[in-house]
């Protein structure tokens, strides 16, 4: 058996643990084909940068599964890899090549992408160490990268397929376009913030002369794009109006008023600039009306030459030239400022520009539909918490189409080539085989497409004969934050269906967000990110870990409190002493833990056995209902209260006590409740619970691979937890008396015990030597019927009535002093109260609440005097 140090040191307990089991092969699936398989794909982590406390949160909780699996005899697999993320690689890797002067076009696509490949083997490695650290049971030989060639592979296969279905097309429409990255984002990639702007109020003369209508709008400077007004269907305000003509102020061209149901008649005044390439709604109002579509921007959000003389200029440099120039031509009637929410780059912070442009989109209702129906039928994903799927059905059923492209370099080029003399368009896996003649589009997929397509093709797909994807799929579990189910749950969703036939995974577990002690989310801006590395460092994994699954309810956010990373840290060396105690006093032939007689326990051991029992069937429920926080609460009351503070100390009684039988019973009994508790807490903290474990004697190389806790109907003993009960009370009440009148244990006091009923003394008589132990006891008197003695302090408890005389314990004389001198104390404070309260002068002028407030005080003295005169009395009578 291994010396354990008398302090528990993470560090010291951590080091090396990791790579003896990556060593020793524990993390691979058993290969039992007997077993229940049970696998979990890791969220991908971007390769974008180190990983948060969120990461920390999902694989946490991920890890805990599989270890918890795994101990059950589950054929487990959790399979890492990382995400490309392209647009917010490339954004990083840009932006370091900025700071060295340098720029991706002039280095060209090739170079560039080596440059992102050289950032992703950085941040891989990085990730990896932070995983260890972690002591995530991560099956590295089947470790896989969203860009890597198997996953080329698939998706491929997935956009060729859904093109020839239909299900893809090419076409231009209304996108949200970042401007300092030039590139298509999808909607949610768009964040909205509200910002400071204007309703600028301008002139759009008649054509012939006869005066203007009023336009308001938010983006003057794509005015150079209008091709209409609109007024609302019917509006009698303007039905003499419809098909005249306007002049467009400053640049003269004719546009024509025209009806459309697009407009609302109560906003504003009723009419509205049509601006078909810079408006989503616009373009709908255009396509039915055959509007010419002018797009008055460059990628860089510079104005193009239908600016006329504002070109080249960025749009809001053009913005504040045109309100002037307006100004000065007398267009401009008035600015108005308001405060409206507008859209911003997730990645770059920009502010977005709804802009046309040709892009490749996924046709999302009939892949929306088909999640739907599934979510009718036992196949259905299964939310935990279920509130969740009322966001993702919200979603599926208002779903817009999927802009998919995006122009840049790193990422999944789209499998489709352009002919140079045909203008021909063709799809397919591999490319042309004239490819001379072709020219494949310069464009990526969105990093989300290939991320969709995760819980499957890691495991082999296309493939279906692959051995991985054939017994691993679907996996059981994803667990992430609620924050994602737009991005990522929803189009795992509706992609495997589509592919496979199946869900993706039998569980979604969604968790929320970490925010900071004041309940902020953490961000870069504000500075209250927190480093889970530097957590580990200081606390050590296992008490991170232990924060992270005993935190909060699933779905609920958390804060990051480091007093609960001490607390943790705490509840740890807790663990740590009472295995030290126990490893200590084993004999030094000790053997593994075996199943105890229970037909030799007493009391002690039949109630901490069946307290056993009901943590494990709670635990192993609660983490299969995934309540981690419950489950934890079980388990640390279980520990700390029952085992450390209880039974151990019960147990020391046998421990150095002269009976070798029973001592030898004690310890077999302790190091099998140690070793189950070892084997309970190992999902959560790993590395301890191995420490320790094989520190003292066991069978197997890792408890890793021990058998999970199960309940024994023969530990059942729904009395013996009643009957441990009334004495744990009756300790607890005498000793909170020797507290209150300073009698330490080592002083010998009479104890008086009325019973509600006369069966409960035989738990008193027989547990004697707990009894002589714990209460210390000069005299002991147990009946249903006892004269309380007049001077004595009493508690109540569950089934009695405890009474400690206290002739014994104080001087009466000197006690009877003290008490006469507070008495007097207490009638002075009363008289100055009442002294008080009758100057009318101070009821009458004083506030209110503070001469309440001295009733208050009077009424509070008045109380104390009445309590210290019957101690007077008491003292009095028992001399």
């Amino acid at each position: 058996m291994t010396d354990l140090a008398p302090k528990y040191n993470p560090n010291e307990v951590e080091k090396g643990r990791y790579q003896t089991w990556l060593d020793e092969d524990l993390f691979k699936p058993s290969g039992d084909k007997k077993a229940h398989p049970y696998s979990i794909v890791i969220p991908p982590p971007n390769v974008t940068g180190k990983l948060h406390l969120g990461h920390a949160w999902d694989t946490a909780i991920q890890d805990t599964l599989i270890r918890f699996k795994r101990m059950q005899g589950y054929d487990t697999l959790y399979l890492p890899g990382m995400d490309h993320a392209g647009i917010a690689t490339q954004a990083k890797v840009e932006a370091k090549l900025r700071k060295q002067g340098k720029d991706r076009h002039q280095m060209g696509r090739e170079k560039f992408v080596k440059q992102v490949w050289d950032w992703k083997d950085e941040y891989a490695s990085i990730i990896k160490g932070q995983w260890a650290k972690m002591g995530l049971s991560l099956d590295y030989s089947r470790e896989r990268f969203t860009l890597d060639k198997g996953l080329s592979k698939a998706v491929k296969k997935v956009f060729v397929q859904l093109y020839n279905e239909g299900l893809i097309y090419r076409g231009e429409y209304i996108i949200n376009w970042d401007p300092a990255l030039q590139t298509a984002l999808s909607d949610i990639e768009v964040i909205h913030k509200d910002d400071k702007g204007a309703f600028y109020h301008i002139k759009y003369p008649f054509a012939d002369g006869s005066g203007y209508v009023e336009i308001a709008t938010t983006r003057p400077e794509t005015m150079f794009g209008d091709t209409a007004v609109a007024v609302a269907p019917g509006d009698k305000r303007y039905k003499d109006l419809v098909g005249k003509e306007l002049v467009l102020p400053l640049v003269g061209r004719h546009i024509p008023i025209i009806e459309d149901q697009h407009v609302d008649p109560e906003f504003g005044t009723g009419l509205v600039k049509i601006t078909p390439a810079h408006d989503p709604n616009d373009f709908q109002v255009g396509n039915r009306h055959n509007l010419k579509r002018i797009n008055v921007m460059n990628d860089d959000g510079t104005m193009n030459e239908e600016a006329g003389k504002y070109a080249g200029m960025d749009r809001f440099d053009c913005r504040e030239a045109l309100v002037k120039d307006l100004k000065e031509e007398g267009y401009l009637i008035k600015i108005e400022p308001i405060v409206h929410s507008v859209g911003h780059s997730e990645r770059s912070g920009v502010q977005v520009e709804p802009r046309l442009s040709k892009q490749w989109f996924v046709k999302m209702k009939p892949l929306a539909d088909k999640v739907l129906e599934n979510q009718k039928t036992d196949g259905k994903v299964n939310f935990v918490p279920e509130r969740f799927e009322g966001t993702l059905d919200h979603w599926m059923e208002d779903v817009h189409d999927w802009c998919i492209s995006r122009q840049l370099w790193w990422g999944h080029r789209i499998p489709a080539w352009y002919n140079k003399k045909t203008g021909e368009t063709y799809v397919g896996v591999d490319a042309p085989k004239d490819a001379e003649n072709w020219e494949q589009d310069p464009d990526v997929l969105d990093t989300w497409f290939s991320s969709a397509l995760w819980p499957f093709s890691t495991l082999g797909w296309p493939d279906t004969d692959s051995e991985d994807f054939k017994r691993y799929f679907p996996t059981n579990a994803l667990v992430t934050g609620y924050d994602i189910i737009f991005f990522w749950v929803s189009r795992m969703m509706f992609q495997s269906l589509h592919f496979t036939g199946k869900r993706p995974f039998n569980d979604v577990v969604l968790h929320g967000l970490m925010r900071d002690e004041q309940g902020r989310k953490m961000s870069k801006s504000l500075g209250n990110g927190v480093d889970p590395m530097d957590v580990v460092d200081k606390y050590g994994a296992d008490a991170l870990r232990w924060f992270l699954l005993n935190g909060t309810a699933p779905g609920q956010d958390t804060r990051y409190d480091p007093k609960k990373l001490s607390a943790a840290w705490n509840f740890i060396n807790k663990i740590w002493n009472a295995s030290r105690f126990v490893i200590m006093n084993l004999p030094e032939d000790a053997k593994p833990a075996h199943m105890p007689e229970v037909s030799k326990f007493d009391l002690s051991d039949r109630w901490i056995f069946d307290r056993l029992n009901h943590t494990v069937s709670e635990v192993t429920r609660l983490f299969d209902e995934y309540k981690f926080g419950e489950a934890g609460r079980e388990l640390y009351n279980f520990i700390w209260n029952d085992f450390c503070d209880w039974y151990i100390e019960i147990s020391k009684v046998a421990l150095n006590g002269d009976d070798e039988k029973l001592k030898a019973r004690k310890q077999e009994n302790l190091i099998w409740i140690l070793d189950q508790i070892l084997r309970l807490m190992h999902p959560i903290m790993p590395f301890v619970t191995e420490k320790l474990w094989l520190s003292m004697p066991h069978e197997g190389k890792s408890i890793m691979v021990a058998k999970y806790p199960e309940t024994h109907k023969e530990f059942e003993n729904e009395q013996a937890d009643n009957d441990m009960a009334f004495l744990i009370e009756t300790i607890k009440a005498v000793r909170n008396i020797r507290m209150e009148v300073n009698a330490p244990m080592s002083s010998k006091i009479d104890i008086m015990i009325q019973l509600d009923d006369a069966k409960d003394k035989h738990i008193l008589d027989e547990n004697a030597d707990y009894v002589e132990n714990f209460l210390h006891p000069k005299k002991l008197e147990v009946a249903e019927e006892i004269e309380a003695p007049k001077l004595a302090k009493t508690a109540v408890i569950p089934g009695a009535q405890i009474f400690v005389p206290l002739t014994e314990l104080v001087n009466v004389d000197d006690e009877l002093a003290k008490m006469e001198k507070e008495e007097k104390r207490l009638e002075d404070e009363v008289a100055r109260c009442e002294k008080k309260l009758a100057n009318k002068g101070f009821v009458d002028h004083a506030p209110e609440a503070v001469v309440n407030k001295e009733k208050e005080k009077k009424a509070d003295y008045e109380s104390q005097l009445s309590g210290v005169r019957e101690r007077i009395q008491d003292l009095k009578e028992s001399k």
